[in-house]
């Protein structure tokens, strides 16, 4: 089975940066799309950021400029860069990669709690 492995969250002051990281099997790669997604307590998941061949990534409100998606394919990697991090911004956060096959896998998600 798939097995994706998010990484690099925890405590992090307002306007503080963090770098969460997910592992992905290579047999996934090269990756037709990859997300970030954030679920907080009384909210759905929300898109963070997402990354596809078929253009440039997108970004959920307000965090055009701030956070980045990259993946690199040499290390089977996604990060996520967070810059300039707000206190709404905490939450849950999940990698989802889709490969060749046109289906998502999931993380199990990485704490990310934003001290005001």
């Amino acid at each position: 089975q798939v097995r994706l492995v998010e990484s690099g969250g925890g405590l992090v002051q307002t306007g503080g940066s963090l770098t969460l990281s997910c592992a992905v099997p290579g047999s996934l790669f090269p990756l037709t799309a990859a997300e970030w997604n954030r679920q907080s307590p009384g909210n759905q998941r929300e898109l963070v950021a997402k990354s596809t061949s078929d253009g440039p990534p997108v970004y959920g409100d307000s965090l055009k400029g701030r956070f980045t998606i990259y993946v690199d394919n040499a290390k089977n990697v996604v990060y996520l860069k967070m810059t300039s991090v707000k206190p709404e911004e905490s939450g849950v956060y999940y990698c989802a990669e889709c490969g060749s096959e046109r289906r998502y896998y999931w993380g199990r998600g990485t704490q990310v709690t934003v001290s005001s």
